[in-house]
Order: C-alpha cells, then sequence, then structure tokens
C-alpha cells in the first residue's frame, strides 16, 4: 500500500611477481606446478583475495549507502538537495583523479605498500565524515575517502592477477566480483537499516573497524614489496588525464539535475574534459613511453580491446539499470528504503550461485560461452520489468493509500533472480577475459585502464537511465507533479482520478526505461561474440605464458 502523499523520493565502483610470489611469470603460484586450469584456489591465494576483498567492500557498499542517505543530509545539514549530491559527486571526481596514477604507483611503488595507503586514506576519510558539522566539511572529507577508493580496485585486481597466475584469473576475479555485484544491491540495506537503527554517523563509522582489519590484515598477508626505484612518472598524462576525466564525469554526473545535455554546465565541462582526454590519446600514441600514464598500446592485444568494448555497453547497462529497480519500488509501489533494498535480495542470491561456477567455466573453456549466456538470461530476467506499466484502471485508490498489484511481486522478484544468475556469469568473466593474456608487467596498468572504462561507463549508465526516467515523468503532468511531492516530502493533492493517471504514467515511464536497458544489454552481445571461446594459451599453458 503507497500512503497518497507519496513515498519519499530516494535518487538514486614492475615486473614483481617473481619478488612478492617467489614464482617465475607463468607458474602457478605457492610453488604449484603448471597443472594448467584445474589448479583450484589454494590457501594462500585466498587469503590474499580475502584482504582485497575488505577493501572493495568498503568502497563500493559506501557509494551506494551514501546515496540512501541523501534526504538525511538535507535534513540534518539543512542542504539543498544539489548541495547533497556533492557528497557523491565530489566522490566521483576524487575516484576519476586517482585511478589513472594506480598503475604507475603500483609499479613504483609496490602494491602491498599502496593498498595498505590506500586503506588508511578511506578509513581517515571516514572517521573524518563522521565528525563533519557542515556540508561543506563533509563534502571535502568525501573527497579524501574518494582517493582511498578510488586506488582500492585498480590495486586490488593487480594485486589478485598476480597471486593467481593467468591459469586462474577468472576463479580469483570471481571472488573480487563479489562485492561489486553485491554492493549495489545491499548497499540501500545497509543504509537504511543503519540510519534508522542509530544515526547518519554510522554509514562512515563502520568503515573503521573494516578498514582497521583490513590493514592488519594486508601487512600481515600480502608479500613484502620490491621495486626498482628507477620508474618514471608521466606527469604531463597526469595533468591531461586526470583532469580530464573529472571535467568529463562532472558534466556527466550533471545531466540529470540539469535535465538536458545542452546545459552549459553540461556541455562546458565534459567538453573540456573530453579535449583533454583527446590530448592525452594523441600524445600516448605519437611514440612508445617507457612508462606511460596508461598503456594505450595495450589495445593492441585483441582481445583486451574487445573486452573493454563489452565491458563499457555492459557498465551503462547494468549500472544505468541498477538505479531503476529501487526507485520503482519506492515511487510506484510505495516501499520504504529497507523494505525496497530487500526486495532487492533475489539479484544478489543469483549472482552468488553463479558467479563461482562462471570463474571456473572461464578459466576451463574461455569467457566466451560463459558471458554469451550470462547476457541472454539477463535479457531474459529484465524482459519481466518492461510488464510494469500498468493502465490508471489497475491503481486502486482508497481512503488507506493506493495498492497496485500487478505484475505481481512474484514475477518482479523472479525476474531479478534470473537477471541475478546472467550477472554472476558476466562482469567479471570480461575482466578476466582482458587481464589474463597480460605480461605481468602490464598487469598494473591493464587493471587500470578497465577501471576507468568501468567508472566512466558507469557514471554514463547512471546519467542516461536518470535522464530517460525524469523525461518520461515530465511528459505526464500528474506524474511530474507526483514526483514532486514525494521528493519534498508533501501530499500529493490530486483527486483519485489524478493520482490513478499519476501512478500509471510513472509506471509507464519506468517501463519504458526498463525497455531500454534490455536494448543496451542485448546490444552487448555483438562485441561479447568475438570473446575468445577457448582457453588463452596463457591459460592452458604456463610454459606459453612464460615465453609470453
Amino acid at each position: 500500500m503507497t500512503d497518497v502523499g507519496g513515498p519519499t523520493y530516494r535518487g538514486a565502483v614492475t615486473s614483481e611477481t617473481t619478488a612478492q610470489t617467489g614464482n617465475t611469470p607463468g607458474q602457478p603460484p605457492g610453488g604449484a606446478s603448471g597443472t594448467g586450469s584445474d589448479d583450484k584456489l589454494d590457501a594462500r591465494v585466498l587469503l590474499v583475495a580475502g584482504v582485497v576483498v575488505l577493501g572493495a567492500i568498503m568502497s563500493i557498499l559506501d557509494i551506494t549507502v551514501v546515496s540512501v542517505a541523501q534526504p538525511t543530509f538535507q535534513t540534518e545539514f539543512d542542504a539543498s538537495p544539489a548541495e547533497v549530491a556533492w557528497t557523491m559527486t565530489g566522490y566521483t571526481l576524487a575516484l576519476a583523479t586517482v585511478i589513472p596514477l594506480s598503475g604507475w604507483a603500483a609499479d613504483r611503488f609496490g602494491t602491498k605498500r599502496l593498498y595498505m595507503l590506500a586503506v588508511l586514506l578511506f578509513a581517515l576519510g571516514s572517521a573524518l565524515c563522521a565528525l563533519a558539522t557542515s556540508i561543506e566539511m563533509l563534502v571535502a572529507f568525501r573527497v579524501l575517502q574518494g582517493l582511498g577508493g578510488g586506488m582500492l580496485m585498480p590495486v586490488g585486481m593487480t594485486i589478485m592477477t598476480r597471486a593467481a597466475g593467468p591459469e586462474r584469473v577468472g576463479r580469483v576475479m570471481a571472488v573480487l566480483g563479489i562485492p561489486m555485484l553485491l554492493g549495489p544491491i545491499f548497499g540501500p540495506i545497509l543504509g537504511g537499516w543503519l540510519i534508522d537503527a542509530a544515526s547518519w554517523h554510522w554509514i562512515f563509522l563502520i568503515n573503521i573497524p573494516i578498514g582497521m582489519v583490513a590493514l592488519v590484515y594486508a601487512w600481515r598477508v600480502l608479500p613484502k614489496d620490491e621495486v626498482a626505484p628507477s620508474e618514471t612518472f608521466d606527469w604531463i598524462g597526469m595533468l591531461l588525464l586526470s583532469p580530464g576525466l573529472a571535467l568529463f564525469l562532472f558534466g556527466i554526473s550533471s545531466i540529470p539535475g540539469e535535465g538536458t545535455v545542452l546545459a552549459p554546465r553540461v556541455l562546458i565541462s565534459a567538453a573540456v574534459g573530453l579535449a583533454l582526454i583527446v590530448a592525452f590519446v594523441f600524445r600516448e600514441l605519437s611514440a612508445r613511453r617507457d612508462h606511460p600514464l596508461i598503456d594505450l598500446h595495450l589495445f593492441q592485444n585483441f582481445r583486451l580491446t574487445i573486452a573493454v568494448i563489452a565491458m563499457a555497453l555492459f557498465a551503462i547497462a547494468f549500472f544505468g539499470a541498477s538505479l531503476l529497480f529501487p526507485q520503482y519500488f519506492l515511487l510506484v509501489r510505495g516501499e520504504d528504503t529497507l523494505q525496497a533494498g530487500l526486495l532487492l535480495a533475489p539479484q544478489g542470491i543469483g549472482a552468488m550461485l553463479t558467479m563461482p561456477v562462471a570463474g571456473l567455466l572461464t578459466d576451463r573453456i574461455g569467457p566466451g560461452k560463459v558471458v554469451l549466456t550470462g547476457i541472454v538470461v539477463i535479457v531474459i530476467g529484465m524482459l519481466g520489468f518492461t510488464l510494469v506499466g500498468v493502465s490508471p484502471d489497475q491503481v486502486d485508490v482508497s481512503a488507506s493509500g493506493v495498492s497496485i498489484d500487478d505484475p505481481s511481486y512474484l514475477l518482479l522478484l523472479g525476474s531479478l533472480f534470473v537477471m541475478g544468475l546472467g550477472m554472476g556469469a558476466t562482469m567479471m568473466p570480461i575482466m578476466s577475459s582482458a587481464l589474463a593474456t597480460l605480461k605481468d608487467h602490464e598487469i598494473a596498468r591493464g587493471s587500470t585502464l578497465m577501471n576507468i572504462n568501468q567508472q566512466v561507463a558507469a557514471s554514463i549508465g547512471t546519467a542516461l537511465f536518470s535522464v530517460l526516467l525524469t523525461n518520461g515523468f515530465n511528459s505526464s503532468e500528474q506524474a511530474s507533479a507526483l514526483r514532486d511531492a514525494a521528493q519534498s516530502g508533501q501530499p500529493y493533492t490530486g483527486g483519485p482520478q489524478d493520482i490513478a493517471i499519476a501512478y500509471s504514467d510513472m509506471s509507464q515511464a519506468f517501463a519504458t526505461s526498463f525497455l531500454v536497458g534490455v536494448i543496451l544489454v542485448a546490444l552487448c552481445l555483438i562485441p561479447v561474440w568475438f570473446l575468445p571461446r577457448k582457453p588463452s594459451a596463457t591459460s592452458a599453458d604456463p610454459a606459453a605464458a612464460m615465453m609470453h
């Protein structure tokens, strides 16, 4: 049942293998002899994976938890929605600034030291966020958090890829994929519970004990760094790429607030950022540099190039559509934040079931068949949400509230579960395909490249689906008024017929947006078709890996 006043609107990631593992490149870590893709993840690799997953959980959960807290920040700091949105925008821009530095810093200072620094910055930023007394302080401390959070994923991927070796990269990436896929699902549940049961401060304070455990864990488990001090830094590349990414993402993230891509704030920021990125690309491709910030010559690797394209399309569709599911339950079906989060649980359960199997199959038969199957399954699951549009006579308006019973929750929860099954077989196998064929000294730069690609694509997807949904609402006077009332916390004053039309038009806007999501996911089949359908030579033959 939905109160006629409407639910509260909640709006919407150097070659040092020998030194670290005691193995030559291509030899399975832990001293095991090469047995191909039948090697299991030994205890040492699982311990390393535990360190990385802890950091990933902090970083990814924090993004979704803070999105749930936006209305709370408005009340606590007497701030406008636009001011509060900077708690997310500032974090994203910090990520964009620091991710390009991760590959160089990992090679220059070592992955252990860099990872521990990232955890420390993130935990320190979290503690300061909890102590913030103004929205300006909170935004500044979120930027500090983002500087640490931006390094956690690319450095973590580098650590895990080097620890497992190419023949087991699919299985180890499946472990890292757990927080990447489940964070957006369970973040709203955790955030809603912490805010309701304690206070907003705890969405940050919870990171401190996790960070302390991660620091001690990393210090004890990760091998000592041994790096060559001669690694140089591409200052010009950094001055082009980091500000370019930050400005481009700022422009893209401003689209939902501005309502159009033609707003000066969007166009100028995105255009200047894109110009800096293009200048970086031309500079890097003009000559082969010994230590580039991002090695664009990696695109000569056809498998990595296809994986980058597939990941970009998938991230746009997945992260964009992920914005819609909780909003549908909040706005149309009248659930509160905690209930909406719990309703998304089947998606996470489905992903957890298929992710380990998909990682194993990726190592044994290659990613092509696995990802193709995953994409088809996601499309089938998401089709269920294209049926959410209802007519006004299907909206029951009474004195006690508004009730919409079609489509049934059984269909929607089943659709989410099926989507989860497909997601568990999609994102991390694509990542594995990109990284499995890289030489050891290319892994840090390759993981950085994939993380930049994912971050940009996710921002584009979020902006795209926000605009689609907003335009759908704005095309209906009643739906727009209902949305505005929900955002302001005021009751919707229309009559029963207006209320029925408002909910009907709102549901139709969601159905249209979900249809776009289905189409975008289906388009992923084009690049995914070219992913290899057998293990790479690196994966199948450790001796070949040594010669690679």
